[in-house]
């Protein structure tokens, strides 16, 4: 009765009070159930390494923000770096690199569209394989060991990306193990990316819930405390990690990565975060007149003269043990043939510097060159011809001459690991000297396998500073002269394989060049010339 008798403008007032307020407490208790679902009302503050010491995770499935809580770093732009250098080209990056201010000021949902249309926009999707051969180093640089360890922890891990899937899935499952691995999907139209990516709205979640649908495992959820993800409603139990707290994290060691990462590609040796990148963008200029003087300088002076300006120059040449090689063999002398050399292989330039090193030319046997290496190089290369018989006689013919260098693996590589050696040589002379080659570079790979290897000795010309240092290690006896050599030759060779590899301290594998080239290329190292090494 008396809200009959208020003013009609009045009792309108009331009602939408009322239903203001009723619209209120339904929030409030929607918001409720949503942090009791979603979140499990008992969201923990502490390290996933404290959470870990009093978890017991074996039996349980943990899913996981890949950005947020296993890497270190909070920013992505690097990796889109890296995709717009390796995928794309120089100019690419550059214009990656110019957005970065913008990038910083708009959220980050519209920086990640910016930079994968930038990255990938015409990239055709079947030659796409930074995913594979680049961005592993990098990602597995950035993984933090305290969250690692618990992840490892779990019977099932199930990551979830913000990133394009085909940049996170191999790293992530090949090195990492982890069991399934949901990213974003990319636009594809005609073969080629168009720099688009799927809406992603709800469809993790829904691919996580079918993966999953039969396994009976309690689920775990561990997110970044900055993120909010719909698939968290997938477990009743979440756990958070800050920003603070992942820069305290120790970096993941090498010798701790499930599966070693033996072979990996590209051009450049830096993390590409802005200010690097700023630094490599300036020096450019400066990188291109001081390849063509070091090359110049190369060919020539004398050895006496270009070893110091060299070495003034960045080009620094550390020699060990070189009285070793001046042994002579009767044997060999009365055959009248050269010193046998016999390297490890981590750049084209190994044959060049050794004769730096020895201050004397001599002939290079090489499995590949490009026609550019081969014009441009100071000492003679001669290519084999992977027919046993008939290198065999080349190199026979060539140890006659003069000295000679061989590289048995076949293949460069970067990391402290041995390939293969093949067992050739040990045929050929019983005067062999082992030879250990390392090198270190601060800005950019003079080696590829997807590439074009013409332009190797032109990137490793063009670091501001790159050392090479060569250890001769004591002679080796051949097989020439035993009965037995089909079992010899293998011995000689894995004896000089380990002897080099404990004088760098480098790990032997039996992987060959076949295996570097199905890892990083997706072919077995035959398809042309401009791309071989």
């Amino acid at each position: 009765m008396v809200f009959k008798a208020l003013p009609y403008s009045l009792k309108l007032v009331l009602f939408v009070s009322r239903l203001l307020l009723k619209l209120h407490q339904n929030h409030t208790k929607a918001l409720k159930r949503t942090l009791s679902n979603t979140h499990a009302s008992h969201f923990k503050s502490q390290t996933p390494v404290s959470l870990a010491q009093g978890s017991d995770l074996s039996q349980k499935t943990l899913i996981f923000d890949v950005e947020g809580t296993l890497l270190r770093s909070s920013s992505v732009f690097p990796y889109f770096v890296l995709v717009a250098f390796e995928a794309g080209s120089l100019i690419r990056a550059f214009v990656l690199f110019s957005l970065y201010p913008l990038l910083c000021l708009v959220n980050e949902d519209v920086s990640l569209k910016i930079m994968v249309m930038v990255c990938f926009f015409g990239i055709k999707k079947d030659s796409f394989r930074v995913g594979s051969s680049v961005l592993p180093k990098f990602f597995l640089e950035d993984v933090g060991m305290e969250g690692f360890d618990v992840l490892r922890r779990g019977r099932k891990k199930v990551g979830v990306s913000k990133l394009p899937q085909i940049m996170v899935e191999c790293y992530l499952k090949e090195f990492l193990e982890i069991d399934y691995v949901f990213g974003r999907d990319l636009v594809v139209c005609g073969g080629y990316f168009v720099g688009l990516m799927k809406e992603n709205k709800n469809t993790v979640r829904r691919r996580i819930k079918d993966v999953l649908e039969e396994d009976e495992n309690p689920k775990v959820c561990f997110s970044n405390k900055s993120n909010k993800n719909d698939w968290i409603s997938c477990s009743k139990e979440v756990y958070v990690v800050s920003d603070r707290e992942k820069r305290a994290w120790q970096i993941l060691p090498k010798e701790r990565y499930p599966k070693a990462l033996i072979f990996h590609d590209g051009r450049l040796a830096f993390r590409p975060n802005p200010l690097h990148m700023l630094a490599m963008f300036m020096w450019f200029p400066f990188a291109l007149f001081l390849c063509i003087s070091r090359i110049i300088i190369a060919l020539s002076l004398p050895y006496g003269a270009l070893i110091p300006i060299l070495s003034f120059s960045g080009l620094q040449l550390r020699l060990t043990n070189l009285n070793s090689p001046q042994k002579w063999s009767s044997h060999d002398h009365k055959k009248h043939k050269g010193r046998l050399y016999v390297c490890n292989h981590r750049t084209l330039l190994d044959p060049l510097y050794l004769s730096f090193g020895l201050k004397k030319p001599f002939a290079a046997v090489t499995y590949s060159l490009s026609r550019m290496s081969e014009i441009l190089s100071p000492i003679k290369t001669v290519r084999l011809t992977r027919d046993r018989d008939q290198d065999a006689m080349m190199m026979e013919k060539m140890l006659k001459q003069g000295d000679l260098v061989v590289c048995p693996e076949g293949t460069t590589c970067r990391e402290p690991y041995l390939l293969r050696f093949s067992p050739l040589f040990a045929e050929l002379s019983d005067h062999i000297v082992p030879v250990a080659l390392d090198t270190h570079v601060s800005m950019f790979y003079g080696t590829t396998a997807g590439g074009l290897k013409c332009l190797d000795p032109f990137f490793f010309m063009m670091n501001p500073s790159a050392v090479y240092r060569v250890r001769f290690l004591e002679q080796v006896s051949g097989v020439s002269r035993c009965g037995d050599t089909d079992s010899r030759r293998f011995h000689v060779a894995n004896y000089v394989q380990s002897e080099i590899g404990k004088a760098l301290e480098f790990e032997c594998t039996s992987l060959t060049r076949k295996d570097k080239y199905l890892a990083l290329a997706g072919n077995e190292g035959l398809v042309s010339t401009s791309k071989k090494g």
